[in-house]
């Protein structure tokens, strides 16, 4: 028995060997995005696709992809894949139809003895998720209507808001369909889900595969929540995809409703104003972010608006067997009532109150600003004058030495030719400027033209024709170059333009301001003071204090943490109007909050610490140099609407703290996704809401509107490297970036 189990065990050695030899040999690369969609089109038949799990996700090539999509590593390789999972083994099970999904998840328990446990998939089931989520985002997201925003490329909470801002003319109506909140996809969506995915893929494993992980938790929508995304660990990249899919009858009902719309007959209104036609259609808009639906209407009686939301929640009650709340979803006038949609403050104003026309004291201001500006260029003009002079007089001396000592010049090349060069654009400027001149040039026309006996008849018969015909000719010059009224007449000619323009601009916008509207999109000031007080970032009187529980972390990763927080603040808030709020927020009670916490840290003054550290924050590497994460004051000032992106809220960063262990633990692999590094250290969890003693169903106490990660993640520690942690802290990736899954108990 001994000498058979040693021979098994030296055969598995062996297969290990073997197995990390042709590794080394022949890696496996992963399938790039191209040959994905080219391999995936390939199955498309009589208008569905055929057996996907078998032809495309089963492959190791594609599962490797999905790899390389959690690790967010370009250059991963099957061998440190195979470290963590075995490629080779889920593409089998696959194939065959085996693939258990229920040992795949892990029950996290929570600490309390009356909280909630939930589900959460193992690395082995993610790479699964992401490779059907891949392939599902090649069947469906050209196919999705482009109103139907979150969970695609470039179809982000900017995108969308971009969309209102720029595209939305007039509403006059809208509402919001809410959701009663943690209404969760059951079995009967889950079917209906189903369904729809039939429509398109004919594969009975993919659904099959689908209904396990619904029915073991691993994938859990829950819609009227807080919880979508968020890069939180209880979601999924697959679950984004899945609203989407199930979402689309909706998308388009709204289409074809939208259609029936543009048919009808235009609605003309007669303005007193002016005696102007303005043509007023009636318009609908919608926009779907993942669960969150906004319908917008322009020139639609209330009458017609509630019919059309009575339509809206029919088909999602009938069609979608959804539970709305119709008590939230209620009309709202777009002009006098403000609505709240993906966490900012939409309202519709009047186009003078995004661009105000400058009032008295900035138009002053700002021909004050241009006269100081032509002032130093006048200045920057007269030193360049007087450098050439100098320069001019230096090459004049130096060319009477030689000539005056009679020596003869021996250059390598000809300097006449330059000399030449630069006397002639001096010599162009000069004149230039003085054409630019019509006191100058009126004075000289005076002079050459008037008094002058050579206009005289009798003079003129006396002298000779050449003298008379050249007189005549350098007249026309003096009066084509010197004359200064067709110059006058030009600039009175501009100056009338630009009045005209003026008072042309001056009654569009009084016209516009009384028949259009524009969308107005602002952060919720409430909401935010109440998150930054909840978070501790200030007292109740509004000022910065410090944070205790992030003591216990290094220098630097407090000013990570810290930085993690304002930056994702900047980056959510940097399409609304008042960005300027945000940007208080960040650059004073984040930074003195960061400041009195190394203070407190140190026992030291604030003073000592702004002297130490500086109002960036700066802080020193192992090498000594110095690295600043948290935004200076020049970023912060030059953030704004510029970028078109998928910011995740800050909830992530603001409701979670990583506190490392002083432990001698022994050394593992880092937890994020198919890390290699062992140089790691044990960091434990600490909730906001388990600290405050708050539960975030409450909205009186928490910030409404603001998610939270799952109580059960508190206090559970992970094992990471310094990089992945750094990268936590700023922000860069979540917990849904990291193997939850593999905590350890301590």
């Amino acid at each position: 028995m001994k000498l058979s189990s040693l021979r098994i065990r030296v055969l598995n050695l062996c297969t290990h060997f073997r197995c990390h030899s042709s590794l080394a040999t022949n890696p496996l690369k992963p399938i790039n995005s191209t040959e994905l969609e080219t391999l995936v089109l390939q199955q498309y038949k009589q208008g569905k696709f055929y057996n996907l799990i078998e032809n495309v996700i089963s492959k190791p090539t594609v599962l490797l992809a999905s790899c390389r999509n959690l690790s967010n590593n370009e250059s991963i390789s099957e061998y440190y894949v195979s470290k963590r999972i075995s490629i080779d083994e889920i593409s089998d099970e696959l194939r065959q139809n085996r693939f258990n999904v229920k040992e795949c998840c892990v029950k996290m328990v929570a600490n309390r003895i009356k909280g909630e446990s939930f589900i959460l998939p193992n690395l082995k089931m993610k790479v699964l998720i992401e490779a059907i989520r891949m392939v599902l985002e090649i069947v469906y997201d050209k196919r999705f209507a482009t109103f139907a925003y979150g969970g695609r490329v470039g179809m982000g909470r900017h995108t969308a808001i971009r969309y209102l801002k720029t595209t939305v003319q007039d509403p006059s109506w809208w509402f919001k369909v809410s959701f009663k909140p943690h209404s969760v996809f059951d079995d009967k969506h889950v079917c209906r889900l189903c369904l729809i995915v039939e429509e398109k893929i004919d594969d009975k494993f993919l659904i099959e595969l689908i209904k396990k992980f619904f029915e073991f938790e691993a994938l859990r929508i829950e819609l009227g929540g807080s919880c979508m995304g968020r890069g939180f660990p209880q979601e999924s990249s697959l679950n984004s995809m899945l609203v989407n899919v199930y979402f689309d009858g909706f998308d388009k009902e709204m289409q074809e409703f939208r259609k029936k719309i543009d048919r009808k007959e235009k609605k003309l209104s007669v303005d007193s104003v002016g005696g102007r036609v303005f043509h007023k259609p009636e318009r609908v808009y919608a926009v779907r972010y993942l669960d969150e639906i906004l319908v917008i209407t322009s020139s639609f009686s209330k009458r017609h608006v509630v019919g059309l939301k009575n339509e809206v929640v029919k088909f999602l009650e009938g069609v979608l067997e959804m539970e709305v709340d119709k008590l939230e979803t209620a009309i709202h006038s777009s002009v006098s009532e403000k609505i709240d949609f993906l966490g900012m403050e939409l309202q519709a104003v009047p186009p003078s109150v995004l661009h105000p026309r400058p009032s008295e004291k900035e138009i002053r201001a700002r021909k004050k600003y241009n006269r100081q500006k032509e002032m130093k260029l006048l200045e920057l003009k007269n030193a360049r004058a007087t450098r050439r002079r100098k320069r001019g007089l230096k090459i004049v001396e130096h060319v009477f030495k030689k000539v005056k000592r009679g020596d003869v010049f021996k250059f390598d090349y000809q300097i006449e030719r330059e000399v030449r060069e630069i006397f002639r654009s001096w010599g162009d400027e000069t004149v230039q400027e003085f054409f630019q001149s019509l006191e100058d040039r009126a004075d000289w026309h005076r002079k050459f033209t008037g008094g002058d006996f050579f206009t005289l008849r009798n003079i003129r018969s006396q002298l000779p024709c050449e003298l008379v015909d050249a007189y005549d000719q350098f007249q026309e010059q003096v009066d084509k170059h010197l004359t200064p009224l067709k110059a006058r007449n030009a600039l009175e000619e501009v100056g009338k333009q630009v009045e005209e323009e003026e008072k042309k601009n001056y009654a569009e916008s009084i016209v516009d301001d009384l028949t259009k509207l524009c969308m107005k999109v602002v952060a919720p000031p409430e909401l935010i003071r109440k998150a930054v007080k909840l978070a501790g970032f200030t007292n109740s009187m509004g000022r910065p204090r410090p944070i205790k529980l992030l003591i216990c972390l290094e220098d630097a990763d407090i000013i990570k943490w810290y930085a993690g927080v304002g930056r994702r603040w900047l980056e959510y808030f940097c399409c609304c109007r008042n960005f300027k709020l945000v940007k208080t927020i960040v650059s004073y009670h984040m930074r003195f909050s960061c400041i009195l916490t190394l203070a407190e840290k140190h026992g030291s003054t604030k003073l000592e610490a702004i002297r130490h550290y500086t109002k960036d924050l700066k802080t020193s590497d192992m090498a000594g140099g110095e690295e600043v994460y948290f935004p200076t004051e020049k970023e912060v000032k030059m953030m704004g609407d510029k970028n078109l992106t998928d910011p995740k809220p800050v909830d992530g960063a603001l409701t979670m703290a990583v506190v490392r262990l002083a432990v001698d633990e022994p050394k593992s692999y880092c937890m994020a996704h198919f890390c290699d590094r062992e140089e790691t250290a044990l960091y434990r969890i600490r909730l906001l809401q388990n600290r405050l003693n708050v539960d975030p169903i409450n909205t009186e106490k928490w910030v409404p509107g603001m998610g939270a990660i799952h109580e059960s993640l508190n206090r559970k520690c992970l094992s990471l490297c310094c990089d992945h942690l750094s990268d936590l802290y700023l922000g860069k990736i979540t917990l849904q970036d990291i193997d939850c899954t593999a905590f350890v108990n301590v």
